[in-house]
């Protein structure tokens, strides 16, 4: 109780002061449990660059952690997310976050590009081999979008000479996976490049029978990113044979869903493990 008194005034403060609930929970997270390799460039240009964590705890798990952060493709910043990372650290798994050019530098689908080719450098850094596949490629809102297709359109890890074979599975948190952006103000010029043609834009068009396990997270009370577009991609997941698993959580919006993975008892809903058991089944 008193832990959750603290959060909550220290949220308060913060918040008050202008502060995103995000960079609150940066603050509050654990130094602890990582060892950090900052600034490890994938690709030549300045935004190509990505944060590596790797658990200071035994066992180190074999399964490599992606996070992709959200910000509606125009904002972002990869050290903001360590009290992702950290937990993930906690758990055992080398955690990576990596930056991508946002709007408006670029246009869809510079931004998949960039995380295609980062996941393409973690693959060759981190697999032993090129049959083997140990990365779970997490992204929350507009990341959840670029990781849904990254792992759905082949065409993105096929430009960097892989294919989505590589991806033990793919989690979106919150995702907008079955969205029209061009019918969103604020976002449409970021999708104008392809208004002829949309459904290169909306994941749950490339669903194939060969498409990586899914585990899809959503908040009931999510009115930035709605609930339906999980409901919605795991219908099509499972039509095509997919491996699949959907579940929502009642009491949690947009942002908590995110949150949780830093603070699952405060929240009541632990994403990291839903994780571990859903690729669990994978491996046995």
């Amino acid at each position: 109780m008193f832990l959750n008194k603290y959060i909550l005034i220290s949220i308060f403060i913060f918040l008050s002061t202008g502060c995103s609930p995000f960079k609150v929970a940066d603050i509050l997270s654990p130094y602890s449990d990582y060892k950090l390799n900052a600034d490890v460039s994938y690709g030549t240009l300045g935004r190509q660059k990505l944060d590596v964590y790797t658990p200071t705890k035994t066992p180190i798990s074999d399964d490599i952690i992606v996070f992709i952060y959200g910000g509606s493709w125009r904002s972002g910043e990869k050290s903001n997310y360590r009290f992702i990372a950290q937990p993930f650290a906690d758990a055992g798994f080398i955690a990576i976050v990596p930056n991508y050019r946002l709007y408006p530098e670029v246009r869809f689908p510079e931004f998949n590009n960039d995380v295609a080719k980062a996941i393409a450098w973690v693959h060759r850094n981190f697999s032993n081999s090129e049959d083997l596949k140990n990365i779970i490629l997490v992204g929350h809102s507009a990341g959840a979008h670029i990781a849904a297709l990254i792992s759905l359109n082949p065409n993105y890890l096929g430009a960097e000479g892989l294919s989505p074979s590589i991806i033990k599975s793919w989690v979106s948190l919150a995702g907008p996976l079955a969205f029209n952006p061009l019918k969103t103000k604020s976002i449409r010029p970021i999708f104008e490049t392809i208004k002829n043609d949309i459904k290169q834009a909306q994941p749950i068009n490339f669903v194939s029978k060969n498409s990586p396990p899914a585990l899809l997270l959503h908040g009931k009370e999510d009115t930035t990113v709605y609930e339906k577009n999980s409901l919605l991609m795991a219908k099509a997941c499972e039509n095509k044979g997919v491996i699949t698993l959907q579940k929502s959580f009642k009491n949690l919006g947009h942002a908590g869903l995110l949150l949780s993975i830093t603070k699952p008892d405060f929240f009541g809903v632990n994403p990291i493990q839903e994780i571990i058991e859903f690729t669990k089944q994978l491996s046995d």
